[in-house]
């Protein structure tokens, strides 16, 4: 077996490293190496469904990097102290097992346990996913050599038997990984949602009939359709006169139904016009608050689908599973308890308990987080079940156990902020030309804020209304590949400003949109202390800076282009700018100065096309919109920020109508992004260019006179 063969090598290139340390140590090395082994990977069991479920909440950098290590660790770690457990026989004397190579064997079981992961993190990433079938084969070798291990230390004592009930835990937490990776790869994934074959009407069956008809001397007329009839849909559900937990019950149930059926998205599968109309219905009588909630919901269960062994374990086979693994566990716990224990060592014995413990600890915390699951409220919706609400109850209003379903955070990058270098570096020890420092450098000027209410408000609001004029496909189409230009149509400002929309990438639009509103956010509120910024300003502000973050952090979400050489350059210029002005220290001091230079002239005229820079073309932008408010085409600043922050909208929605559903998905592990919830609440409204045109299912009429 290769395992076999590998761990066999790792054991004796180890022992002849070990040589070139004293006796002493060498002798603690040998006792301690497989408990300290089996010990590290009982803990990183314990990370990974403590906090791998957090990350579907957490923006955290540091909480993504234990994270990682400790996934990529654990499996490794198992791995290996099995190849040691199956090379420690060797010094056991004779045709007799060693007791304690009979207590370590114990061991092996619980080291398939751990292989098989927590319910919390089954897959890192999406591409987990994919390699399910290298997976299973890692499986079938780490079940044949535990196996290998335990008859060789078989000698008909207690804890041999012990050990049978223990390999049927690990075999099924084993195999639930396996088939929960299967069942979320994109092939099965697809596979699962595709109908049933549907021949449709016989045309053969009508055309026979239509020609005996026509030889009989019947007139024989082709009649109109016959429409089925369309499932009604009730509006008022989860209305306002409801009670919270009504309303909750129903957004809840119908947020799954929603997922059932918008999961095809993930699939590049199309959706119905019925599905659609049912959809939009929905959403066009609710609020920004409901319809934020419904999504989250939907994206929550689409987090579990993708990460987590959410659909099996809440299934019933799942329960069936639980309730066998968790019943084992603790019946061998008992067993062991009151057993003789005397032929073993107090450190073995005392592991042995920590991993039995462990075991039930995980298993009874993995419980506890499924009663507290959106997936458990939604059955308890469906079926009644006293004992298990009370539960359900209980749990819930642990502190602990209170989890939010996405991070509820809206990254921040400010390019003038990132060029002054202002902010001091977390490590002075590393070199400034060193590429580590730049990526920390990069971490170092990320921002984040909470997604505010009326933020949530103004983009429903101006979706919603995109949304009554999607009537067919092609309107569709128009609508989602606006990126501001109707809004300055609208406006009547389409021929001064749309050579920012027209002509030019997207990533040079939200470059030159990005520092405009510094400059004008800049020039309105921070140089006039007195004044309060409207909301308008405040959202204009965070979706720049959002829009922004999503180039520098985020490239792959947006369109292809050349973002980063036109941020990079747009950076260079700024910082040429800054230095050669002593006197700019700050951000105000900075816009203002920019908002000087005279940009009669365009740039490009002046410059070229060698840099990539729209630092100057910003300061045009700028410029017009402050002297559009001045000249009289805007009453008051509000309109100009009415303005800016429906252009932000559009190229938000733009953007996430652009993001390859993968990428969607891959960003519902890292906290979760307001771009992905957008591109969801898109396609409810019907902004989706991922429908079939045909409209619904018709049946011809065969008219006979």
């Amino acid at each position: 077996m290769l395992l076999i063969v590998v761990s066999s090598f790792i054991f004796t290139e180890k022992r002849m490293a070990m040589q070139i340390f004293p006796e002493s140590v060498r002798k603690i090395w040998n006792e301690w190496e497989l408990r300290a082994m089996v010990l590290i990977s009982l803990s990183l069991q314990a990370i990974l469904i403590l906090i791998g479920s957090w990350r579907k909440h957490s923006t955290s950098n540091i909480l993504r990097i234990v994270l990682w290590l400790a996934y990529l660790s654990a499996d490794s770690v198992a791995t290996v102290s099995l190849g040691i457990l199956s090379n420690n026989q060797e010094d056991s004397p004779g045709d007799s097992v060693n007791p304690d190579y009979i207590i370590t064997a114990f061991w092996a079981p619980f080291l398939l346990l751990h292989l098989g992961g927590p319910d919390t993190i089954t897959a890192y990433s999406l591409e987990d996913n994919e390699l399910w079938l290298r997976h299973l084969l890692g499986v079938a070798v780490q079940v044949l050599v535990a196996f290998y291990v335990f008859l060789r230390a078989w000698s008909n004592k207690v804890l041999n038997f012990l050990a049978i009930p223990m390999f049927i835990v690990g075999i099924i937490k084993f195999g639930e990984r396996t088939w929960v990776l299967r069942s979320a790869s994109s092939e099965h994934f697809r596979e699962s949602m595709l109908p049933h074959p549907d021949p449709g009407p016989s045309y053969a069956r009508y055309m026979e009939e239509y020609s005996s008809k026509k030889a009989e001397g019947f007139k024989v007329e082709l009649g109109p359709p016959i429409e089925a009839p369309k499932a009604e849909n009730n509006s008022n559900d989860a209305g306002g006169v409801l009670d919270d937990s009504i309303q909750n019950a129903v957004i809840l149930n119908k947020a799954y139904s929603f997922f059932e059926t918008f999961k095809r998205l993930c699939a590049d599968l199309i959706l119905s016009f019925h599905n659609i109309e049912k959809s939009q219905t929905f959403f066009q009588n609710r609020n920004s608050e409901q319809a934020f909630e419904v999504i989250e919901i939907e994206l929550g269960f689409m987090y579990d689908v993708f990460y987590t062994r959410a659909v099996l374990v809440h299934s019933r086979l799942g329960g069936i599973l639980r309730c066998i693994s968790l019943s084992l566990t603790v019946s061998v716990f008992l067993v062991f308890l009151f057993k003789e224990k005397h032929a073993y060592t107090g450190e073995d014995v005392a592991i042995t308990y920590v991993l039995l413990v462990g075991a039930i600890i995980l298993e009874m915390y993995a419980v506890v987080m499924l009663l507290s699951s959106d997936w458990t409220t939604l059955q308890l919706n469906k079926h009644k079940n006293g004992v298990l609400k009370l539960f359900h109850t209980a749990v819930s209003s642990i502190p602990l156990v209170k989890r939010n379903r996405w991070s509820n955070k809206l990254g921040q990058y400010n390019l003038i902020t990132f060029c002054l270098k202002n902010r001091p570096a977390k490590c002075i020890f590393i070199k400034k030309d060193l590429f580590i420092n730049k990526l920390l450098e990069k971490y170092r000027y990320q921002d984040s804020e909470d997604v505010s209410k009326e933020l949530k408000n103004l983009i429903f609001t101006q979706l919603k209304e995109k949304s009554k004029s999607a009537s067919n496909f092609d309107a569709c189409k128009q609508l989602c590949a606006r990126r501001g230009a109707q809004v300055l149509r609208d406006a009547k400002c389409l021929v001064r400003l749309g050579w920012t929309i027209f002509g030019v990438e997207f990533e040079q639009s939200i470059l030159l949109w990005h520092i405009a509103t510094d400059l004008c956010y800049n020039f309105d509120v921070k140089r006039n202390s007195n004044v309060v910024p409207n909301q308008n300003c405040k959202n204009s502000k965070q979706l720049s800076d959002y829009m922004l973050y999503l180039l520098v952090m985020c490239p792959f979400m947006l369109p292809n282009g050349i973002g980063q050489i036109r941020f990079q350059d747009t950076c260079a210029e700024a910082e040429d700018f800054f230095t050669e002005r002593k006197s700019i220290t700050d951000e105000e001091k900075a816009c203002t100065m920019l908002l000087k230079v005279s940009t009669d002239i365009s740039p490009s005229e002046v410059k070229g096309d060698r840099s990539k820079s729209v630092l100057f073309d910003a300061c045009r932008l700028a410029k017009a919109l402050q002297s559009m408010e001045v000249e009289g085409h805007w009453g008051t600043n509000e309109k100009k920020w009415e303005l800016v922050s429906q252009v932000w909208v559009e190229m938000l929605s733009y953007a996430a109508n652009r993001c390859r559903w993968s990428d969607h998905a891959q960003q519902l592990r890292r906290g979760g992004e307001l771009l992905t919830h957008v591109w969801l609440l898109m396609a409810h409204l019907g902004l989706t260019e991922q429908f079939q045109i045909s409209e619904g299912h018709k049946r011809a009429k065969l008219v006979v006179q």
